[in-house]
């Protein structure tokens, strides 16, 4: 019986993503281009795009970012260095590792200082993983994500207003939402995540070390006093982390107590339970 001509469609596009997908795996560490996948397979880069985006449900970068983090998470948790597992991976160098999920940026000192003076900050209330998420924006990208129970938006806008009295706020749903659906995207998108940290040299230091706790991970306020070479900085280190303007992508609930324990939790410790288990899930199925 002749095979219907879509279905013989179907298995060539098949053939042409299990292709890509295995080229991937086993070469992870060259970071193959989109246009050396493509002639791998003898498409145009475009129609790779679109084909393997619609059989996959992300596109060839996404697939090879997610396929580097995945590799990248077993070798942080042996003895290399950062650097050393940068190159391993085929990556330049730690930052690009970094850049992978999140491109993160300081404010300047002198915005912060004047509480916010003279910025625009955008923001709108949008649905999440995890009830109703706040987003704040400057036109760099990311600078506030906080969580609102129900019908607790204005005290959300206010905890959050406080930290920068000074500025102007806009609602700007139509700006943050695109944001928000990066910050809890499934997939590994094809642009890493813009961030702004508006605090203290101190709290953006602990903010930045916070970035780099892989997913389903964690650590203590002790241990990243280490990182950041205050090793008798865990107090001040804990009140920094508490004061983490940006949840959920500023990884704050991957701190635990030195015992293991769950720790306070600015939005709520049901909250931070939740996260957690939401990201031990994801990385179960990576």
């Amino acid at each position: 019986m002749p095979v219907p001509a879509a279905d013989l469609s179907a298995a060539r596009d098949y053939d042409i993503v299990r292709r890509v997908i295995e080229h991937i795996s086993q070469n992870y560490r060259d970071q193959p281009s989109l246009d050396a996948l493509a002639d791998l397979v003898g498409l145009s880069p475009f129609h790779l795009q679109k084909l393997f985006t619609r059989w996959a449900g992300l596109s060839p970068k996404g697939f090879l970012q997610c396929v580097t983090l995945d590799h990248a998470r077993r070798l942080l948790q042996g003895q290399d260095s950062i650097l050393d597992i940068s190159y391993d991976l085929g990556l330049s160098g730690p930052g690009r590792l970094h850049d992978l999920m999140v491109n993160a940026e300081a404010m300047s000192p002198g915005t912060y200082k004047s509480r916010g003076q003279g910025l625009t900050i955008y923001y709108g209330f949008h649905d999440s993983p995890f009830g109703i998420a706040l987003a704040m924006a400057t036109e760099r990208g990311l600078s506030g994500l906080a969580f609102a129970d129900a019908d607790g938006e204005a005290e959300a806008f206010a905890d959050m207003a406080r930290r920068w009295p000074k500025a102007d706020y806009v609602a700007a749903p139509d700006k943050t939402a695109p944001l928000v659906a990066q910050a809890f995207a499934k997939a590994a998108p094809d642009q890493p995540l813009r961030v702004v940290l508006i605090g203290t040299d101190f709290e953006v230091r602990v903010w930045e070390a916070l970035l780099k706790i892989p997913m389903g991970t964690a650590t203590s306020y002790s241990s990243i006093a280490d990182s950041i070479g205050r090793p008798t900085a865990a107090r001040a280190v804990g009140a920094a982390v508490g004061r983490n303007p940006i949840s959920f992508v500023v990884p704050c609930h991957r701190v635990v107590g030195k015992s293991g324990g769950l720790t306070g939790y600015h939005w709520g410790l049901t909250r931070k339970r939740a996260i957690l288990g939401w990201e031990a899930g994801h990385t179960a199925h990576k």
